[in-house]
């Protein structure tokens, strides 16, 4: 019996099904298809332990429907764009071309390794030129269909490096610049956007796909479809001021108008002697993010315009006042403030003295704006509020809430104001003021304006005789043979876009790219489309579900309507996976120093035991610490698996005993049953539990010598089968040696039969008032009838029921018997 050498035998078949073509994964109308998708990386220069707690769980899965018949689809690919490399630019001095390549061939390594089932030949790099044409060209097709725009947006901008920054790069309380610590201003520079919000309805509609209910909670609640009304205010210059409210029932009850310190009227509204605090307001709410801003627990800050607004429901006279807790970003920057009936409106207006007139009453009693010491957000009736007094007022949204009926029935039929629907989705913001990213293919030409470069000139390449400034700056600015560029419309002048697109927009199509990466006449082959679109499973982690989660469904939309598909979803299932620990049960760090490297773990264990070990210490979807220890488990079920495929064993007859050939018999199926039924709940751990336990019955097996050679090796075979989608280079291997058919990754899922895997007998707990009292081995046929009356037979029983008979007496057939005394 050779000794277990995973270091040796690994990169052997890992050469061998490379070699063999074993993962090459081709169209096959015979056979049912499945696309499985696990989030490809970004090649930051190693794969650390999180990549392959995300990627061996998602192979195995792609595994087991590969041996249960399916012809699956599993790639892989490198998300290459990003500041990352940039930024490794400026520090070392090389270019991120150079960077981002070498660190892609340093993981190729690595993700081979781990004996994954990718077929390489579909790789796609969202760097490569063939694959950002393809980008460029979506961003063309988007602005065909008025899904992309121009509009001037805020950054932060550092005026001391004159240049924009990415969140990542404003550092501290005081947001400062991560390079040269200089405070952080807001700069509104022209940038493009796509119109996510045209589908902010769509979105909302999970019914087509089977994801997290926490995705689609967070997704719903980041899209955030609120039901009320616009009503437009008037100021006192003859400036309309529309405004959405979800309680237009509240209106009469509005004592002051907020606007956004970046409303377009601040400038015009603000008198003369406000001018100085109003602009001192606006350049300190500059330096604030939107989440600093929104903090309900943050104190309420304002200024007054010296203006003031006409409500229109009662012709009153209200001021105007400039406060950073409204935001552009929602409805249209400006508010009503009601401040008995909104808590942030209460202590506004609390702080600067303003009125507080109570328009609900309680059951309670009425209320005293001068006395009430927090707003009111309850159920009641309307009052102080005119034609609408006295209606209830519930607490359901919307036209389900009685008072908000009748307000916008009054505000429609006194043209005040409109039924309307609000998000809190905004247009995604694509441009980026960075180098190392897709060009954005529009040129400006002073006749002919923003002009797209025609299909015939993509990809727009990015320059590579570029020199990074060390403030920052994108190169692609001072670079005079980018820059200048004739006009495809007119052959004049034109200057070229130097922004480059958000690498989310490179990943929101990635998954159509694999299936021909190098395809030339369009992003894929339409026949390949045919046969494996859309996504059937798609793993990752769930910080995800709020950006790419959803540009990438916003993309699949577009494409339908670009004619490009004929299906509305991206990906048809969603698992997450949680994350892995440090020892010290905190996210890992290099500056915690509890980091694990998967490259070490192979070397001293082989990626068959850390693959097991990723699938066997916890929940998949929960995560949880690194355990050295833990490791241990499945390293020896390894070694065992190891033995008893190499054993010869040979009982001797006499030794064979009916009754323990049955229950290995029994245990071989129950597991199969077992094992299948977890795969296909992404129950990883109990999987390899499973496994555990057949393996400690073939021990038993081989140390005792009593059960048949046929049933040993009925045994063996299904565990290794088992075992293959987990550790695919032991099974593989042992496989070999048993001389079974090559390869054991082309050989269907085993089969259990129920009449083996049924018990001969059962455990049946026996509880009086919902405690366990007794538990008693039965035949496994025993009738519910005779459960009843074996239970009520027991001494223990007997003892606590004290000679009384039972008040009822509840079976649940072949589990328990609970007595109610």
């Amino acid at each position: 019996m050779s000794s277990y050498n995973p270091q040796q035998l690994e990169p052997q078949w890992q050469t061998k099904w490379e070699a063999d073509g074993l993962y090459r994964q081709v169209i096959d109308p015979g056979k049912p298809k499945h696309y499985a998708l696990t989030m490809l990386p970004y090649p930051s220069g190693d794969l650390h332990i999180g990549h392959w707690y995300a990627m061996t769980p998602s192979d195995a899965r792609a595994r087991y429907m590969r041996m249960k018949g399916y012809n699956v689809l599993f790639p892989m690919g490198f998300d290459a764009f990003g500041l990352p490399a940039e930024n490794a630019a400026i520090k070392n001095r090389f270019h991120p071309k150079t960077w981002t390549y070498a660190n892609i061939e340093r993981m190729r390594g690595q993700l081979r390794s781990m004996g994954a089932m990718f077929d390489w030949q579909r790789e796609a790099v969202s760097c490569d030129p063939d694959y950002y044409k393809w980008t460029q060209w979506f961003f063309k097709k988007l602005m065909e269909l008025g899904l992309a725009y121009r509009k001037l947006s805020a950054v932060d901008f550092c005026p001391n490096c004159n240049t924009t920054l990415a969140r990542e790069q404003v550092w501290g309380d005081d947001r400062h610049c991560e390079r040269c610590g200089t405070p952080v201003i807001k700069k509104d520079l022209e940038q493009w956007f796509f119109k996510t919000t045209d589908y902010a309805e769509e979105l909302l509609d999970f019914s087509q796909i089977n994801w997290p209910e926490r995705v689609e909670v967070m997704q719903t609640n980041w899209i955030g479809k609120s039901s009320g009304a616009n009503v437009t205010f008037m100021t006192e210059q003859g400036d309309a001021m529309p405004i959405f409210t979800t309680r237009p029932d509240t209106l009469w009850g509005a004592t002051f108008m907020v606007m956004a310190p970046e409303h377009p009227l601040v400038d015009k509204l603000t008198t003369p002697e406000q001018a100085e605090a109003v602009g001192q307001y606006r350049e300190q709410a500059q330096r604030l993010t939107d989440i600093d801003r929104e903090a309900a627990d943050r104190e309420k800050t304002g200024v007054f315009t010296g203006a003031y607004a006409i409500n229109p429901v009662n012709q009153e006279r209200i001021p105007i006042w400039v406060a950073d807790y409204v935001l552009m970003g929602y409805g249209f920057g400006a508010i009503m403030a009601v401040p008995a009936h909104d808590q942030r409106d209460f202590e506004f207006a609390r702080k600067f003295g303003l009125p507080i007139i109570p328009v609900i009453q309680p059951e309670s009693g009425a209320l005293d704006g001068a006395t009430m010491t927090e707003a009111y957000v309850g159920p009641g009736v309307m009052v102080n509020s005119g034609a609408i007094d006295g209606t209830a007022v519930t607490e359901a949204k919307g036209r389900h809430n009685p008072s908000i009926a009748a307000a916008i029935d009054w505000l429609v039929a006194h043209n005040a104001g409109d039924e309307a629907v609000n998000y809190r989705l905004r247009d995604w913001l694509i441009s980026r003021q960075r180098y190392w990213g897709a060009p954005i293919p529009v040129v400006y030409c002073n006749a002919c304006g923003a002009v797209p470069v025609p299909d015939e000139e993509l990809p727009v390449l990015l320059p590579d005789d570029i020199e990074f400034m060390p403030t920052g700056e994108s190169p692609l600015k001072f670079h005079e043979a980018f820059i200048h560029a004739a006009c495809p419309t007119c052959g004049g002048p034109a200057l070229r876009e130097t922004d480059t697109m958000d690498t989310f927009m490179c990943s929101s199509w990635y998954q159509y790219r694999y299936l021909s990466p190098h395809f030339a006449d369009a992003p894929f082959d339409p026949a390949e489309g045919a046969y494996w679109l859309p996504v059937d499973q798609y793993t990752g982690g769930i910080e995800h579900a709020t950006m790419h989660l959803i540009y990438t469904r916003f993309f699949t939309k577009a494409m339908r309507k670009m004619g490009l598909v004929d299906f509305a979803e991206p990906m048809l299932a969603l698992h997450n996976q949680g994350m892995v620990l440090g020892e010290d049960n905190e996210k890992m760090s290099k500056s915690r120093g509890n980091v694990v490297a998967p490259d070490n773990l192979v070397q001293q264990y082989g990626a068959d035991t850390v693959r097991a070990y990723l699938m066997f210490f916890t929940r998949w979807e929960q995560g949880g610490p690194w355990n050295y220890d833990g490791i241990k488990g499945p390293q020896r079920l390894l070694q065992d698996v190891w033995e008893i495929g190499q054993y010869g064993y040979a009982p001797p007859p006499q030794q064979v005993n009916e009754q323990a050939t049955r229950a290995l018999r029994r245990k071989t199926h129950q597991t199969i049953r077992k094992v299948g039924q977890d795969f296909e709940a992404f129950s990883f751990n109990t999987a390899v539990a499973a496994i555990m336990e057949l393996r400690n019955s073939l021990n038993d097996a081989k140390r005792n010598r009593n059960v048949t050679a046929v049933a040993w090796n009925e045994a063996v075979n299904n565990l290794l089968l088992l075992l293959a989608p987990i550790t695919p280079h032991i099974a593989e291997e042992l496989w070999a040696q048993r001389g079974r058919p090559y390869s054991i990754h082309q050989q269907p899922w085993p089969q259990w039969d129920e009449e083996i895997a049924r018990d001969d007998t059962i455990t049946l707990v026996v509880q009086v008032d919902g405690k366990v009292r007794d538990r008693l081995e039965l035949p496994a046929d025993t009738p519910e009838a005779d459960m009843k009356t074996v239970a009520l037979a027991s001494e223990n029983v007997q003892r606590y029921l004290e000679g009384k008979e039972p008040r009822k007496v509840i079976v649940i057939k072949g589990k328990l018997v609970n007595i109610v005394s």
